[in-house]
């Protein structure tokens, strides 16, 4: 008999799922798995087992959850989810609670409540049938992180501070007394949301986190509520979003969700009707070059995910111009990772038969760092990083605003003219393309956008101001 361990990783929401199980008794469980559920169909029969269990550690608030997505493809399996801390779900769920066990073969899971991201948050110990009270590995869910923990903040103000006390009792209490040789893996790496500054390998060690881990530094409460309080990130738009969709339990789809092609003449009409969102995801040289008035730039990169849940309205359709038709359904899931699914269409043959039919097109000009810095007097410079970004350093002169704060505009205090050009940048480029389509879709009439960006002002050797 072999144990069966695999780890799925979904870049962009920085997501980690795992299918745990055992070849002698041929089952397995899922937990935390994503929509796309074609990764655990392919991982369990490379390895011989059935899914028997689909565990949920919590409920999300960064991803779509694909529990009943794939509970719907298998038939059998059930969907195991906390029974703990009054958690409310609209859909049928087993539910379960400390203490509870439950076998693959030769692994034991066994039911920890861990609350504070969540107050019904849970993770699952790893052990050997024959050792179940000696852990191996724990799967913590958004509880703990490598290099940090799960932020208490996302339900709402009012429950921050009985989250935040959990969430210090859950490391004191429990993860702090776990043996140092414990692995762990977490439901999130780098670039996630869910925590501050979680740290880039896919799992950790108890002992290693006990030396390194800031979060396991306090053994007050109070300064732990402070450190917790000043290193939480900005609330992304979809957040709250998902949480109500996750708890609601997302319909299964089967597939990715369906875009009809539109021709251009076809498509310019669904643009000019004004019911659905105009996304670009063409990388920005691209978008640059032309592209159809009005539309948002966000680049088919696996952060699309991020930037699409953060920046689309949620209540209108998506029209959708790709640079490869082929890569459709991984562009679709993107979106659909974050729970947008709705589409009115496609552009039929890109923007090659966009321009070929002769219809209308915009250019956002690229200004290189050395043109910016040569003509630095010319610009009002937009900066649109996160704002502890922008305060350890910032190139001279730059106003602030952070790319998701413009989902509704431009902050009028800023100053900004909208007739004088206005040069955006961020950290590489990606997000200051989709800060300059939003300016340009609002009226700006001289929008720049600077590839590279601040990365590339650096490497270039000019001055940064802190």
């Amino acid at each position: 008999m072999t144990m069966v361990f695999e780890k799925v990783q979904t870049a962009g929401i920085a997501q980690l799922s795992y299918l745990v199980g055992d070849d002698g008794s041929q089952t397995a469980a899922v937990v935390d798995p994503r929509p796309s559920i074609e990764v655990y169909l392919e991982l369990s029969r490379k390895h011989g087992v059935t899914i028997t269990h689909i565990f949920e550690t919590h409920i999300h608030a960064d991803f779509m959850s694909g529990a009943r997505e794939l509970e719907n493809r298998l038939g059998s399996a059930k969907i195991y989810a906390s029974g703990e801390g009054d958690a409310k779900y609209e859909f049928p769920i087993q539910k379960i609670h400390a203490g509870d066990h439950f076998e693959f073969g030769s692994v034991v899971f066994t039911v920890r409540h861990t609350p504070g991201h969540t107050p019904e948050h849970v993770a699952y110990e790893l052990a050997e049938n024959d050792h179940r009270g000696t852990p191996w590995g724990v799967l913590t869910g958004d509880s703990l992180f490598v290099g940090s923990a799960g932020r208490p903040d996302l339900i709402g103000e009012e429950e921050t501070e009985e989250l935040t006390e959990n969430l210090f009792h859950t490391l004191q209490d429990y993860y702090l007394k776990l043996d140092d040789g414990v692995i762990i893996y977490p439901c999130h790496g780098a670039g996630s949301a869910c925590g501050a500054d979680i740290g880039e390998r896919p799992m950790s060690t108890i002992g290693y986190e006990r030396r390194t881990n800031d979060f396991l530094q306090f053994d007050e409460f109070e300064k732990f509520k402070q450190f917790v309080k000043e290193g939480a990130p900005p609330v992304p738009q979809h957040y709250p979003i998902l949480k109500k969709v996750n708890a609601k339990g997302p319909e299964p789809i089967g597939s990715a969700p369906t875009v009809p092609g539109l021709p251009p003449e076809e498509f310019q009409q669904a643009v000019n009707a004004g019911e659905a969102q105009l996304v670009d995801t063409r990388q920005m040289l691209a978008f640059g070059g032309g592209h159809i008035p009005g539309a948002v730039n966000i680049g088919d990169r696996p952060e699309l995910s991020v930037w699409a849940g953060d920046m689309l309205s949620y209540e209108k359709p998506i029209l959708l111009v790709v640079e490869d038709e082929t890569q459709l359904d991984w562009i679709i899931w993107h979106f659909g990772y974050v729970g947008l699914t709705q589409f009115s269409g496609y552009l039929a043959g890109g923007m090659k038969g966009w321009a070929n039919k002769g219809l209308p097109l915009e250019k956002l000009p690229q200004l290189s760092v050395q043109k910016l810095a040569e003509d630095r007097n010319r610009f009002q410079l937009l900066d649109v990083r996160s704002a502890s970004e922008f305060e350890k350093g910032r190139i001279n002169g730059a106003k602030h605003q952070f790319v998701a704060d413009m989902r509704a505009g431009i902050q009028e205090d800023l100053g900004l003219d909208r007739k004088k050009p206005v040069a955006v940048y961020c950290g590489s480029g990606y997000r200051a393309s989709i800060a300059a389509s939003l300016l340009k879709r609002d009226g700006f009439t001289q929008v720049y956008n600077v590839p590279g960006s601040m990365l590339a002002w650096k490497n270039a050797g000019f001055k940064v101001e802190k």
